[in-house]
């Protein structure tokens, strides 16, 4: 259907070729002096030539739709595809590219690049692919509209989120530990009180009966007090929303979480160890956080009357060799969960018990 209509044209220009005023649009030929001047001869051979040539080239109806170029103006960052830091410590060659072209790679949808179906809607992405639909960010809409005769072009991407500028950590950001879970299935410590002049000290708990217990400490034993032989503090999963190689820790210390200061005293400290965690979005079984005492009775005691805090934290390598931290190479604290006085257990009406709880979700 496209030759025929392409020779059609043709002879039409060709014979009429010295009518065209080489501006583009409809032609006409007109009687410019002698008798009868004016336009009372009427159109002749009318055609639209702007669909084969542009005012600064020459005609050619062999070249094809003229070339499609992305919108200058919109957002569009250099982009090559990542590497990968792997499992074993490697890394992995440079990947292949997308499809398509640097300027226009098929899986962004870029604005101003090809299409093939008139009126089609399609996700769009104007930023990096590393964050791509993590934190915040979000894919945009965009509409493959007419561009001439022979081909659409990708409309705006409209609804696009991007990272906030200048945001280096959490949702903002749009990087790796973004947006996920660390679920702790027990977040309750234990606080002995061994009487006048000898403190308060501080120990996990362990679940049983899918409560947490106090463990059975021996009668008599001097502080510290010794987590119960054969208990774990608690079972934990990972859900997060990149892959790579972590090391996650949970800090209780006594402070008010609104406002932590490096001079809140640690009551304790746990760890998973390095782990690797291969599939963004999937729920992993960590290894249990292991029983802990406070050595600490002063800080033992800060955190039973006023209430303390639990730091999540985190630092490894995303699977596209991103460094997770602070930014300055210390641990990336991603969340932060309230601790009530022991005081809100038997009477919560307290100022000191809003907002505030025992345990959290571990979400963030």
């Amino acid at each position: 259907m496209r030759s025929r209509f392409v020779a059609a044209a043709s002879l039409a220009i060709l014979a009429h070729l010295t009518a065209c005023d080489c501006e583009g649009g409809m032609i006409e030929r007109r009687r410019d002096s002698g008798p009868g001047a004016g336009s009372d001869a009427g159109p002749v051979a009318m055609v639209d030539i702007g669909v084969f040539a542009r005012p600064d080239a020459p005609l050619n109806i062999d070249t094809g739709p003229p070339p499609v170029e992305p919108n200058p103006e919109a957002f569009w960052e250099d982009d090559p595809p990542p590497i990968q830091c792997l499992e074993d410590g490697s890394m992995s060659p440079p990947p292949d590219p997308p499809g398509g072209t640097p300027e226009c790679p098929d899986d962004k949808n870029r604005e101003g690049c090809r299409c093939d179906t008139i009126g089609e809607r399609a996700s769009c992405w104007p930023g990096l692919r590393v964050n791509r639909n993590r934190g915040i960010c979000r894919d945009g809409t965009t509409e493959c509209v007419a561009y001439d005769e022979f081909t659409g072009v990708w409309g705006p991407c409209v609804g696009a989120v991007l990272p906030v500028e200048g945001a280096r950590l959490g949702p903002q950001a749009c990087q790796c530990f973004s947006e996920g879970r660390w679920a702790i299935e027990n977040l309750s410590p234990c606080f002995v009180d061994y009487g006048p002049g000898r403190g308060t000290w501080a120990v996990s708990t362990y679940v049983s009966g899918g409560a947490a217990q106090c463990p059975t400490l021996p009668s008599g034993d001097e502080p510290p007090a010794e987590p119960m032989a054969g208990t774990v503090w608690s079972g934990d999963t990972l859900t997060v929303d990149c892959a790579g190689r972590f090391e996650l820790c949970y800090t209780l210390r006594a402070g008010d979480a609104a406002a932590p200061s490096p001079s809140d005293c640690m009551l304790a400290r746990v760890c998973t160890g390095d782990i690797w965690y291969p599939e963004a979005g999937v729920a992993m079984r960590l290894p249990d956080l292991p029983s802990w005492s406070s050595t600490d009775s002063a800080c033992a005691t800060a955190f039973a009357t006023t209430g303390g805090y639990g730091e999540m934290s985190v630092i490894g390598l995303s699977l596209e060799c991103e460094a997770i931290d602070d930014g300055s190479g210390g641990e990336y604290v991603f969340n932060r969960v309230n601790y009530c006085p022991l005081s809100c257990a038997t009477d919560p009406s307290g100022p000191e018990c809003a907002g505030c709880m025992m345990g959290g979700s571990g979400s963030f």
